[in-house]
């Protein structure tokens, strides 16, 4: 064979070896993994029983994440998280939203709360039903309300139940107002709640819609009352198109049943709300069961 013969042939042979080296199906071995492994590498996936907490946004809002795997108890029920939950431990939502308003209870307990009453007819029922069952809850007047059913704010506070102030007539702007109007709307509301029962504790306060802002949280303090959020919301004031009051409620408490977790704050509205009334009647029992129900410290 000739030099030039044997040039050729180790010319040919080393391209092969570089073509082979570069070629996509090993290309990513260079260094140490594949492109699969790469991706994983920096986007872990959750297990499938892990949902993160959604962000809370200085409005108060949350954002729900997408797709939220369910969790369920060993007999499919729902409120107790899955064995493998347990193990890696739940995921729990911070005790404040960024404003700093409270949406955990710091505790075990769970508490329950219900806005916008007192409501003459509704109010009433719920209260009955939390005497029956032994359970003290929080009650977020509406000044003006509160004003015209005091009757009903002194059997609140005469049965053992939290009192939080919920603004004056419910404005969900009300943040965005000045200042001055601002302290004067929550003041009112408080002194018509201690019209009712002087000297009545009023530790708490919730914006309407939840729609809380660093201001709002710093002028309920200035007057004494620390601001609550909630963690489990089943939008009871929304009836859906076409949805009866028998699947209201049972959405109801499939939804509050699902949701509560060791530590939550319930959010409910006693107001025009026949159907949570019915709702309650399940759910009360139910979560004396599974949870320690106590109102919000006064």
């Amino acid at each position: 064979m000739s030099l030039t013969q044997r040039r050729v042939g180790l010319g040919v042979l080393v391209g092969a070896a570089f073509a082979l080296l570069l070629s996509p199906s090993n290309a990513g071995q260079l260094n140490g993994f594949s492109k699969h492994n790469a991706v994983a590498r920096y986007a872990p996936d959750l297990p499938a029983n892990r949902a993160v907490a959604p962000p809370v946004s200085d409005a108060g809002s949350t954002a729900a994440p997408a797709n939220p795997a369910p969790t369920t108890s060993a007999g499919g029920g729902p409120g107790t998280p899955s064995p493998s939950a347990s193990a890696s431990g739940p995921v729990k939502q911070p005790q404040f939203t960024s404003t700093g308003a409270l949406r955990r209870t710091g505790s075990d307990a769970v508490a329950l709360t219900f806005d916008d009453g007192p409501d003459p007819v509704n109010t009433p029922l719920i209260l009955d039903l939390l005497k029956q069952e032994g359970v003290k809850a929080t009650f977020c007047l509406v000044g003006f309300r509160a004003r015209d059913n005091p009757d009903l704010v002194r059997r609140i506070v005469a049965e053992g139940h939290t009192l939080c102030n919920h603004s004056w007539q419910h404005l969900l702007d009300l943040a965005k107002r000045p200042p001055a109007e601002i302290a004067q709307d929550l003041e009112h509301t408080n002194e018509v709640i201690r019209a009712a029962v002087p000297d009545a504790k009023i530790p708490y306060f919730r914006a309407p819609g939840g729609n809380f802002t660093k201001d709002l949280v710093r002028a309920a303090k200035q007057l004494g009352m620390t601001s609550i959020y909630w963690q489990v919301d089943p939008r009871d004031w929304e009836h859906k198109k076409e949805e009866s009051a028998t699947a209201h409620v049972d959405r109801l408490v499939h939804d509050i049943k699902r949701d509560t977790k060791p530590g939550a704050i319930v959010l409910s509205h006693d107001n025009k709300q026949p159907t949570t009334i019915e709702a309650y009647k399940i759910l009360l029992p139910w979560l004396k069961q599974h949870f320690q129900l106590e109102p919000l410290p006064a």
